[in-house]
C-alpha cells in the first residue's frame, strides 16, 4: 500500500474487518447465508437469461428473427430448452422477473457483504461473467454496428465519419446485421480503429471477439476497483459487488456488447494511478496523515521553475493523463471528467502538468493516428445529441411542464445546467482533493441530463460511487437503476398500456421517434 494513504486507510480496513468478526457467531452465520444466497440468485438468473435467449429467435436476443439465428450467434448453449414458451407476454414477464430478482438480490448482497467471503465475491463475478461471455447479442446491441462500421473503411474504403452505412453494399454481411443505417459513426476514433484491426477476422469471429475483449476488459475494471479500494481503504468487497453484480450492467451491456466498459476502465485506470502516485484525487488522506505535506509541496510547487514542473517526468501522472485522454478517444462522454480531476489537483501545479503532459501526448498520438485514419473528420456527435428516449429525465421533464417531451429550448437549458454542475463539482473537487466522489456526482447529472439514455449507461458511475467516501452518491447509483429497470423493462411497456400512460405518442414524442426510425432505416 501507498504510504500516503496508511493511517486514515489502514483505521478503516480495520473498521471493516472489525465488522467482519464483532457479530454474534449465530447472527454472522445467518446473515452470511443471506449473503451468499443472493449471490447465487444473481448467478443462477443470469444463467436462466442467457439460455432463453440463445434457445430460440426471441425478444431476448435483438437481432434474431423468425427463421434467422445461425449458431454462430447462439452459442454453445444454444437450444437447450426446446419447450420454452413462445409467447411474447409470457417472454416478457419471464425477462422482467428475472431482471427484478437479480437487482433485489444485488441489493440484498451489498446490505450482507461484511458478512461475505471474498471468494464468494468473486466467484459469483467471474461466473456471471462467463455467462453473459457464452450469451448471443441481448436486447439493444449495438455490437453489429461496431463491425459494420470498421468493415465500411477497411472493406469497402469508405469513411465512417463521412459515409452512412445503407451507402455501403447492402450484400455485406454485417450490413445486414446492423440497424443504424442512416447514422454516421459516433464512436471515437480511438475504438472504431480498434474495430479494423478486427476486420479479417470475419463477422462471426469480430462478434465473438468483441465480446471477449468487454468480458476480459470488465474483468480488469473490477480488478483495478478492488486495488483502488485497498489504497482508499474502503471494502474491496463491497466495491466488486457494487461494480461487478450490477444485473442492468450485466445484462444490457455486457449481454448487449457495448463499448462503454472500454471507457470505463481507462477512467478506472486513470485515478487508480493517480491514487497510486499519491496524487490529490482520494479526499483529505494525505493532508489526515501530515497536514503539512500538502502546504510544504503546494508552496514549494509555486515557487518552483517550470522546469522543475516538467522534470523529471512522473510515470504513474503521464499514464493517468494519457489514460483519461484514451476514454475520451473511446467515448466522448468520458471527456466530462477531465476538469474534474485537474481541478482536484490544482494545489500541486507539478502534478498537473504532468497529467496535463500525459493528455497532450495522448491526444497527439490519437489526432495522428485519427487523421491517417479518417481524414479531419470527427465522430458524428450532434446527430446523436438530438435522439431522445421516451423515459428519458428530460423527456419526462418536458412532459411535466407540458410541452409533450425534451424540446430543443429545453435542451439547452439542460446543457447549461450540466456546465454550471461541473463547474461546482470543480470546486468541490478543487476544496475536498477529492476528484472521485466529485466525478461521480457530475456523472449523475450528466446521464440526467441526457435526452438519449440507455440502461447500461449506469456503469458510468459505479466505480466512482463505488470508491466515494459519499454513502449518498452509491445511494443515487442505486436509486438510478430502479429507474431504469422501471424504464426499460420489456414488461413496462405492458404496464404502460394499462395506466394509458404513452409519452411517445404526444406530437414532440412521435416527431422523436420519426427521428429516430429515419436513422435506423
Amino acid at each position: 500500500m501507498n504510504a500516503t494513504f496508511r493511517g486514515p486507510a489502514a483505521t478503516r480496513a480495520l473498521a471493516v474487518k472489525d465488522r467482519r468478526t464483532r457479530a454474534p457467531a449465530w447472527t454472522e452465520s445467518r446473515a452470511g447465508v443471506i449473503g451468499a444466497s443472493a449471490l447465487a440468485a444473481i448467478v443462477l438468473c443470469a444463467a436462466l437469461v442467457v439460455v432463453f435467449a440463445a434457445d430460440r429467435p426471441s425478444l431476448f436476443s435483438a437481432t434474431t428473427h423468425t427463421g434467422f439465428f445461425p449458431h454462430w450467434m447462439a452459442g454453445p448453449l444454444g437450444g437447450l430448452i426446446p419447450g420454452l414458451t413462445r409467447s411474447p407476454t409470457k417472454l416478457k414477464y419471464m425477462f422482467t422477473g428475472a431482471l427484478v430478482v437479480m437487482y433485489v438480490s444485488y441489493v440484498v448482497a451489498l446490505k450482507y457483504v461484511p458478512m461475505l467471503r471474498a471468494r464468494w465475491a468473486i466467484g459469483a463475478v467471474l461466473a456471471v461473467h462467463a455467462c453473459f461471455f457464452l450469451a448471443p447479442p441481448l436486447a439493444l446491441t449495438d455490437v453489429f454496428n461496431y463491425v459494420n462500421y470498421g468493415r465500411m473503411e477497411v472493406v469497402h474504403h469508405l469513411n465512417p465519419y463521412t459515409t452512412i452505412p445503407i451507402l455501403e453494399p447492402h450484400g455485406d454481411p454485417s450490413y445486414y446485421l446492423s440497424n443504424w443505417h442512416q447514422l454516421l459513426s459516433p464512436y471515437g476514433p480511438l475504438f472504431t480503429m480498434m474495430t479494423f484491426a478486427l476486420v479479417p477476422l470475419g463477422v462471426a469471429v469480430s462478434f465473438w471477439a468483441i465480446k471477449a475483449i468487454l468480458a476480459a476488459v470488465s474483468l480488469g475494471t473490477i480488478f483495478l476497483v478492488w486495488k483502488c479500494a485497498r489504497l482508499l481503504g474502503r471494502d474491496p468487497i463491497a466495491a466488486i459487488v457494487l461494480v461487478g453484480l450490477n444485473p442492468i450492467v450485466l445484462v444490457w451491456g455486457l449481454g448487449g456488447d457495448h463499448n462503454d466498459f472500454l471507457m470505463v476502465f481507462c477512467i478506472v485506470l486513470g485515478f487508480y494511478l493517480l491514487l497510486c502516485s499519491g496524487a490529490w484525487v482520494a479526499g483529505d488522506e494525505q493532508a489526515a496523515v501530515d497536514p503539512q505535506v500538502g502546504r510544504s509541496e503546494d508552496r514549494a510547487g509555486w515557487r518552483g521553475s517550470v522546469l522543475g514542473w516538467l522534470w523529471p517526468l512522473a510515470p504513474l501522472q503521464l499514464g493517468a493523463g494519457m489514460a483519461f485522454v484514451a476514454a475520451a478517444a473511446i467515448k466522448a462522454s468520458g471527456a466530462i471528467l477531465i476538469p474534474v480531476v485537474l481541478a482536484a489537483l490544482l494545489r500541486a501545479p507539478r502534478r498537473v502538468v504532468q497529467i496535463v503532459l500525459g493528455m497532450v501526448a495522448a491526444g497527439v498520438a490519437v489526432a495522428v493516428a485519427s487523421l491517417i485514419a479518417f481524414g479531419l473528420h470527427v465522430p458524428d456527435l450532434s446527430t446523436q445529441s438530438k435522439l431522445v428516449t421516451s423515459l428519458s429525465a428530460p423527456n419526462l421533464l418536458g412532459l411535466a411542464l407540458g410541452s409533450g417531451g425534451e424540446t430543443e429550448k429545453l435542451r439547452v437549458v439542460l446543457s447549461g445546467v450540466l456546465i454550471l454542475v461541473v463547474l461546482g463539482c470543480c470546486v468541490l473537487a478543487w476544496r475536498r482533493r477529492d476528484a472521485i466522489t466529485a466525478s461521480g456526482w457530475v456523472t449523475v447529472a450528466l446521464l440526467l441530463t441526457l435526452g438519449w439514455v440507455l440502461p447500461w449507461y449506469v456503469l458510468w458511475v459505479l466505480p466512482l460511487a463505488a470508491l466515494s467516501d459519499s454513502r449518498r452518491l452509491r445511494t443515487t447509483a442505486l436509486v438510478l437503476g430502479v429507474y431504469l429497470i422501471i424504464a426499460w423493462a420489456p414488461a413496462s411497456g405492458i404496464l404502460w398500456d394499462k395506466i394509458g400512460f404513452h409519452p411517445e405518442k404526444t406530437s414532440l414524442g412521435r416527431l422523436h421517434q420519426r427521428y429516430v426510425k429515419e436513422l435506423l432505416n
